[in-house]
């Protein structure tokens, strides 16, 4: 697992960056406010229901949350699974807000 910062990801998502981006909190959640990606909550990854991402097995996959703790449990998870690229976004959507707002 790899990290990267909320300042490196907008880099990413404004240079139009072909991205696989998770959010893996609730569905509240992401609908209150996301940057993007595909809502795969952590639950499915801990229930290893993976059959939906199985096919970015060994793509670069970016998962974010709230505050990091829940994707870096999930980076860890799927790596365990067999995905060869897993990054954490640092901070989470908490960073993203403080950096650049809603």
């Amino acid at each position: 697992m790899q990290n990267i910062t909320v300042e490196e990801l907008k880099e990413r998502l404004d240079a139009d960056a072909n991205i696989n981006l998770i959010d893996v909190r609730e569905e509240t959640e992401h609908a209150d406010f996301n940057i993007g990606g595909l809502n795969f909550k952590l639950r499915r990854i801990q229930d290893m229901a993976i059959e939906d991402i199985e096919h970015l097995k060994n793509e670069e996959i970016i998962c974010y949350c709230r505050s990091g703790q829940r994707s870096v449990m999930a980076c860890l998870i799927l790596e365990h699974l067999g995905f060869t690229n897993t990054i954490n976004v640092t901070g989470g959507i908490n960073a993203w807000q403080d950096k650049f707002g809603k």
